[in-house]
């Protein structure tokens, strides 16, 4: 009985601990989040409308999964759409991180995370599709911020009360998902069964232990080749980088198919991306049956990533819209970024308000290598909203290219919006024909070597300021 009390305080203090931290990191006290009825909704290019045809009610509502009136539109839609996409967040009491006593990262990890969340929906459409949703979205419930505020410790109590009462606890971690208690039979069921798994392997790369591929302890040793140490500021560009070297290395046999590929100098050079699609990975054998002709290769989906600065101290407003024109593309994986020194990953907009999923909300450490491992704090029910003038003007646009041909489509309707968007003003990238290195830019520069990215045009004059050349 001793032990058992002793474990109780333990997860109590641990409940508390939780709570403090996120107060600390600035995890916002409301729980809910207002949209316009009138106004489309736009994530990662799904279009929703929360207003039927014979709604009168008031233009603004919050959003809530206990409004029944929600349910006229199509809510219900984009709810289980935003709560299928991973939610990577601050983890605490994980394994140490390479060249750290750290084993939380709690106030300065959030980039990171948005990083993840950002290559999280990039292997999600590369497994799974745009349309593919989870199948327990809708029954997760929208996160009480509430209860992380001082005043209501009885009810942190009273929660931890029920976590200790056993199998009969809301998502006992023991108990098998409901589409897993069906008699699988049919094509359709086997079908889920099998995207129920890359679901949960996908999840179980970003977990937080050193052997996950794509995990955070992964990305930190990454990053010390770059100068960044566990607990320093890691700017969207960097992360950009990490990524792309996360990816290229892992040796998953699931992840032979993908790779990443990071702009030069804000510019996307077509025959770069181009191998990347056509390449082999690195340690994957390629022959050729003649010295003179090009090896059959197997094509690889790349994973676009283009670090950008969208104004001087502040976003220029007139990339407003070509903000809005990015997320509305179903090839837009996101954007990583958010306010000054506090990052998020953006994944829609309505009006002029981005849609965002924020990475500051600490949780406990999951261990993934279980085969039942709980999925639910790896999704988030509760969207947030930020005025577009608020965002910082640094941030990494992300795209998912299945094939050359996907490429090509991509460039031509990317190149259209980037014309549409400049007008007078320098566009935020541009597409290049050809290698960045025919254009004698030095490619041979790794990020640890030099400060990035740099934007040269001979035509404009620039300053530095931060990680970017400012025009």
């Amino acid at each position: 009985m001793e032990n058992k009390g002793s474990d109780e305080v333990e997860k109590l203090k641990t409940k508390f601990l939780s709570a403090w931290h996120n107060v600390k990191y600035s995890w916002a006290l409301k729980s809910k989040t207002s949209f316009s009825r009138n106004s489309p909704v736009l994530l990662l290019g799904k279009f929703y409308h929360f207003k039927a045809e014979d709604d009168d009610s008031p233009t603004e509502a919050c959003y809530d999964t206990s409004d029944e009136d929600f349910v006229m539109g199509n809510v219900d839609n984009f709810r289980k759409d935003f709560t299928s996409r991973v939610w990577l967040t601050y983890r605490e009491e994980f394994p140490p991180l390479p060249g750290s006593s750290l084993t939380s990262d709690c106030g300065w990890g959030c980039m990171l995370r948005a990083g993840q969340m950002m290559l999280a929906q990039a292997l999600t459409l590369h497994f799974l599709g745009r349309d593919w949703t989870w199948s327990e979205a809708l029954a997760l419930q929208p996160l009480d911020t509430e209860t992380w505020t001082s005043s209501a410790a009885k009810r942190l109590v009273a929660s931890l009360e029920a976590t200790l009462q056993g199998p009969n606890r809301p998502y006992d971690h023991g108990s098998p998902p409901m589409h897993k208690a069906q008699a699988a039979g049919s094509a359709e069921e086997a079908d889920a069964h099998m995207k129920d798994m890359y679901h949960r392997t996908l999840v179980s790369w970003f977990g937080d232990s050193p052997s996950a591929l794509l995990g955070l302890h992964r990305l930190v040793r990454l990053g010390l080749t770059m100068g960044k140490q566990a607990g320093d500021w890691y700017g969207p560009a960097v992360v950009a980088h990490i990524l792309k070297k996360a990816v290229e290395e892992a040796m998953d046999p699931g992840l032979a198919g993908i790779t990443a590929y990071v702009s030069q100098d804000c510019t996307v050079y077509s025959a770069d991306v181009i191998d990347s699609h056509r390449a082999p990975k690195a340690g994957q054998a390629s022959t050729s049956p003649q010295n003179d002709q090009p090896a059959p290769a197997t094509t690889r989906a790349v994973i676009i990533l283009v670090p950008v600065r969208l104004g001087g101290e502040k976003t220029n407003p007139d990339y407003f819209n070509f903000a809005k024109s990015i997320l509305s593309l179903d090839y837009c994986i996101g954007i990583i970024g958010g306010k000054p020194k506090q990052a998020c990953y953006f994944v829609g907009f309505q009006d002029d308000s981005l849609i965002y999923m924020d990475p500051h909300y600490c949780q406990s450490f999951v261990d993934v290598s279980t085969s039942d491992f709980p999925l639910q704090s790896y999704h988030c029910p509760s969207p947030k909203k930020m005025p577009f003038s608020k965002m910082d003007p640094s941030c990494t646009l992300g795209f998912y290219s299945r094939s050359v041909e996907d490429f090509e489509r991509i460039r031509e309707e990317l190149s259209k919006v980037l014309q549409t968007s400049a007008k007078e003003k320098y566009p935020a990238f541009t597409f290049m024909e050809g290698h960045g290195r025919d254009y004698d830019l030095p490619g041979s520069l790794t990020p640890e070597k030099r400060e990035w990215p740099f934007i040269r045009d001979p035509r404009r004059t620039v300053t530095t300021a931060g990680d970017f050349v400012l025009l």
